[in-house]
């Protein structure tokens, strides 16, 4: 009896020894879970503080601190002084206890870690280790959380009345040259011009100075700006290069009122569409060879990320370091100053819209590209034009490799009508059925060409011009259009394209290269800066001997006896096709491109001249070549 009792008494003592680990047990895992969940909790309230302040928001961020208006603050600062091309955080670790001096004051605070990653100019990927003190809050067993907000939060580091600050060295931005290393783009003196409204006794008077600039400016509207600005306030009008402002300085400066600051900027000094331009404020390229080269003009500048006193400004101690400081590297050009130059002031001379390029036929350098307006679009590259009858060039040479010869016999007559449409010459000229080849190249003559389009397949004119190199791609060192001659689909379109219009397209670059083709029996792709062509384009096809020397031949007559009569003054033995390319302005008129393309035999130069919206190529762009060329 006994023992049974001590057994039992065993057993019960068993089962209460039992029930309390298994209680335990239980508290242990409740325990557990509040802990994860508070955990998780912090977390969640730390990536939020995180978020805001990735994205910018940097008010929504300071509101989830303890402090709002001193992270604001700083937040705020080290945004201005690191000017971060973008900002990231990731949290890198699990909540943890807060010990140490963080803890003091934050009873059951919980830190957590994470990594900010900031991408700086000059400088790139910066990342460091940090961590947030997150403090529960309205006790509430840690359902809501709050960032206590110190300095050290946005950098271990960083102390009280401190801030984070990027210092950048830009490295010296290399120039664009042209062939004989003479500088086409550089630093060049400017002046910014601006009204300082309490000492402008005679707005009417600036106004009409500052129109004297025939620069575009609006002053209307800058009235308007004047007129709301405060007495003392500058008001910014423009930026004129040095020359342009001292032809204008005496009207200027008798004008009171007006303030005037000399300085300095990167400027293209010829070539300016094709050069392109530098943001006065970045440094950094914006348009033409300056874009496209970016990165190598610019050099590598050198940076560093110090910790600053944010009342005066001076540096504490420095936290990141990027080696650098390289300058550019210049980019090389093809372009030939005195080719250049002389292109550019017999645009501007003209003054009408229009572009002149220049190219070397053994060899296919770029020597000139210019355009009229100086700073407008870059057509002589670029443009996607109907190159008229100077397309006539590939015409002929399709008919001379098909067996043609000069002599032979096409007719021209007043009109030709296919399928309904229309074709005539200009001003409406025939020459009769006896015209040959020779002389209805000379004379440009459309009908002779259309007439004889049972002559052509559809993608005839699309294989030869092939032989020029037109349609491939081509690697220049620029951005180019490198011409279109679409497989035609009907007799309308085969018509119109053996005389340069419908679909076919070509820039003035194009129409240079197909008279450097004639000039040196093969297509030489033309090429601007030498150093950045990996594979120049190969021509498909080539012309016969019989073919180039047919088609010298009435180049030449069309300067001694045709349409191009305004190069025979011309030294070097010019060589010529005009060409009157017709298209819809945008009022819904007709109007003309007018085009001439040829080439010096004796100077190893062809060129292409182009004036948009008027005229012809005998009278217009004829002329306008003879002043280029005979600059010289």
């Amino acid at each position: 009896m006994g023992g049974n009792r001590a057994r039992r008494s065993a057993l019960i003592g068993g089962t209460a020894v039992a029930v309390v680990l298994a209680v335990v047990a239980v508290l242990l895992v409740r325990g557990g879970g509040e802990d994860d969940d508070r955990a998780e909790r912090a977390a969640e309230e730390a990536e939020a503080f995180l978020d805001a302040w990735s994205a910018g928001d940097l008010e929504a961020a300071a509101g989830l601190t303890d402090d709002p208006e001193a992270a604001a603050s700083l937040l705020d600062s080290v945004r201005s002084n690191m000017r971060a091309e973008s900002v990231a955080f990731e949290v890198s670790g699990e909540p943890a206890d807060t010990d140490g001096e963080a803890a003091e004051g934050a009873e059951d605070a919980l830190t957590v870690p994470f990594t900010a990653t900031f991408t700086l100019p000059g400088v790139g990927e910066w990342a460091y280790d940090s961590a947030a003190v997150m403090i529960p809050a309205g006790g509430d067993g840690g359902e809501e959380w709050t960032v206590r907000w110190g300095s050290d939060l946005v950098h271990p580091e960083l102390a009280e009345g401190q801030t984070l600050v990027l210092s950048v060295e830009e490295a010296e931005r290399a120039p664009v040259l042209a062939a004989d290393d003479s500088v086409l783009a550089g630093p060049s003196p400017v002046w910014d011009i601006s009204v300082w409204p309490a000492r402008l006794t005679d707005p009417d008077a600036a106004y009409e100075a500052l129109e004297g600039l025939d620069a575009g400016i609006d002053t209307g509207a800058l009235a308007d700006r004047v007129e709301a600005a405060e007495p003392d306030q500058a008001v910014p009008v423009i930026t004129l290069r040095d020359t342009d402002f001292q032809e204008h300085a005496d009207a200027l400066r008798a004008v009171e009122g007006l303030q005037f600051q000399e300085g300095t900027r990167t400027l293209p000094h010829a070539a300016r569409s094709l050069v392109g331009a530098v943001d006065p404020d970045t440094g950094s390229g914006t348009a033409g060879l300056q874009e496209r080269y970016d990165e190598q003009l610019a050099g590598s500048p050198a940076g560093a990320v110090v910790i600053a006193d944010r009342e005066s400004g001076a540096a504490v101690t420095t936290l990141h370091e990027q080696e650098g400081g390289e300058p550019g590297e210049p980019v090389r050009t093809t372009l030939d100053p005195r080719v250049q130059q002389a292109a550019e002031t017999a645009l501007a001379d003209l003054g009408r819209d229009g572009a002149i390029v220049a190219v070397q036929p053994s060899t296919g350098h770029v020597l000139a590209a210019a355009d009229w307006p100086a700073d407008g679009f870059n057509r002589a590259l670029q443009g996607q034009l109907a190159p008229g009858s100077t397309f006539k060039v590939l015409t002929a040479a399709s008919l001379i490799e098909d067996g043609a010869t000069p002599d032979e016999v096409l007719g021209c007559p007043q009109y030709v009508t296919v399928d309904g449409q229309r074709f005539e010459n200009q001003d409406e000229f025939e020459l009769g059925p006896g015209t040959t080849l020779r002389e209805a190249f000379t004379s440009s003559c459309n009908t002779a060409f259309i007439d004889n389009r049972d002559r052509f397949g559809h993608d005839r004119m699309s294989e030869v011009a092939q032989a020029f190199g037109i349609g491939g791609a081509w690697d220049v060192g620029a951005a180019t259009f490198d011409g279109s001659v679409p497989v035609t689909e009907t007799q309308n379109q085969l018509a119109a394209s053996l005389i340069g219009q419908d679909r076919v397209q070509a820039s003035p670059l194009v129409m240079a290269s197909v008279a450097a083709t004639v000039a040196e029996g093969a297509f030489r792709q033309p090429v601007l800066v030498p150093d950045a062509v990996e594979q120049r384009h190969e021509a498909e096809g080539a012309l016969s001997q019989d073919t180039v020397e047919a088609l010298r031949s009435m180049m030449r007559d069309t300067v001694t006896d045709g349409s191009a009569t305004a190069l025979s003054g011309v030294p070097g033995v010019p060589h010529g096709k005009t060409g009157t390319a017709e298209f819809h302005a945008e009022d819904g008129e007709l109007s003309t491109n007018a085009w001439i393309i040829g080439y010096l035999a004796e100077r190893d130069l062809a060129f292409a001249v182009m004036l948009e919206d008027g005229g012809s190529g005998g009278s217009d762009a004829g002329p306008l070549a003879a002043d280029f060329l005979n600059a010289l």
